[in-house]
């Protein structure tokens, strides 16, 4: 039996942005916000060049970020299901907006810092807020956009960045204000559209971290979490040793080379989060599990061949592993939660997300400068993320009974469904 799809709202807009239209709205914050976040890869050779530090020092300002997007989950995820979507999101974009006029002004690695703080908190505080804004409007296609929207902004960033870097004037500077007239244009928007949720008490509560979960989404999140920390491991691998290992195998100092190891992963996980966003949330998941293992076991042997053309071979596989496992992560738990929940549970999903993002990458960094240089690390990271997806597959195989086959295949929550499928879904 097919599930029953939420309608779209179609309630009189008090606002000139129409929700189809604000949905676009929404769906180009994620971009943007992910697009500044890999934004810096290519540029990390132009700041060592210039500031003149160690590989370990670019692995820590990427780890940095990744703790900061953390905080942010954790202290503001919550946030905006009490407060208001725009409120959040409009805070969100001027912190963003603050974080590129550092960026575009710094003048060493400890201002880099300071700008990756930033940044990486308001880009937490926003994660779950615009997402679950999204979902508000429309839950199917919300969800999907959760899953595609990320690795949009991420391999856009990084290609822009590059092409900034190698063909324009002052790259360390153009690159961030360009953001931040794209950041501004969209707190303008913001301001245009409606407000998808009322107030409720209890805002202040929320800036405890607090990692429990409604019990409606425990079993799926216990199936899609190892599937979520393995791929983002994998996007980690990509932001913070990619840039060297392309150039080192490619043989060129071009920013654009820099760039495009994460552009080919990103870009073709967001093309699989679309083509994939009809199939079953579990198949997906086994799908991404099955490419990521693949398409880094490819990857290793070109790094093993020192053969170029088949390192983006395994990246655009894995990145089908990437995109699969977050969009079927995503697909997963999110149709179990309510609405007054959503931003809650995804800011949540996100932090597993980062986790696998930041911690091997940081790891990373000190073997690479204390365990044998840039090679023998990827491949360590390699051989960690085929055993992190070989964990996750085993976990998905103990879990995946627990989900209802109803729910884990569209973007239907169970309390849409009827009062029997209910019945079946808390059994």
């Amino acid at each position: 039996m097919n599930a029953v799809q939420e309608p779209e709202r179609t309630t009189v807009s008090s606002h000139p942005i129409p929700p189809k239209v604000a949905f676009y709205v929404l769906a180009s914050i994620v971009v943007s916000f992910l697009a500044a976040s890999s934004a810096p890869t290519p540029l990390y050779a132009t700041y060592q060049a210039e500031w003149g530090f160690t590989p370990i020092t670019t692995t820590i300002v990427f780890g940095v970020y990744a703790i900061a997007v953390l905080a942010g989950l954790l202290v503001l995820g919550k946030l905006s299901d009490h407060v208001g979507r725009r409120p959040a999101l409009i805070t969100a974009i001027a912190a963003q907006a603050a974080a590129m006029l550092v960026f575009s002004t710094a003048s060493g690695v400890d201002t880099l810092l300071v700008a990756r703080v930033v940044q990486g908190l308001s880009t937490g505080a926003a994660l779950g807020a615009v997402g679950a804004a999204m979902v508000d409007i429309n839950r199917p296609r919300g969800t999907v956009a959760n899953a595609f929207t990320p690795g949009l902004g991420t391999a856009l960033g990084s290609l822009v960045s590059g092409f900034v870097v190698q063909y324009l004037p002052e790259p360390t500077h153009l690159i961030y204000l360009g953001l931040l007239a794209v950041f501004a244009a969209q707190a303008i928007a913001l301001t245009l559209i409606d407000e998808t949720v009322g107030r409720r008490a209890g805002a202040l509560a929320t800036l405890v971290p607090d990692i429990r979960l409604p019990r409606s989404v425990r079993a799926a999140v216990t199936a899609a979490a190892p599937v979520l920390f393995a791929v983002w491991a994998l996007a980690g691998f990509y932001g913070s040793l990619g840039p060297a290992l392309v150039r080192t195998l490619v043989g060129s100092t071009s920013a654009v080379y820099g760039g495009l190891g994460l552009f080919v992963l990103a870009g073709i996980a967001s093309l699989s989060a679309l083509a994939l966003h009809k199939t079953r949330a579990t198949t997906v998941m086994y799908t991404g599990i099955t490419a990521l293992i693949a398409g880094v076991a490819i990857t290793l042997l070109s790094i093993r061949l020192e053969w170029p053309t088949l390192f983006f071979i395994g990246t655009a596989v894995a990145g089908v592993g990437f995109g699969s496992g977050f969009q079927g992560g995503i697909r997963t738990v999110m149709p179990q939660a309510e609405s007054h929940e959503s931003a809650g549970v995804l800011s949540l999903l996100f932090v597993v997300s980062y986790l696998g993002l930041g911690v091997p990458s940081v790891g990373a960094g000190l073997l690479v400068v204390h365990g044998g240089g840039l090679i023998p690390t990827s491949e360590l990271y390699g051989g960690l993320v085929i055993a992190l997806a070989l964990l996750a597959l085993a976990a998905l195989l103990l879990r995946g009974s627990q989900l209802h086959p109803l729910t884990a295949a569209s973007g239907t929550r169970a309390s849409d469904l009827p009062s029997t499928q209910k019945a079946e879904c808390a059994a």
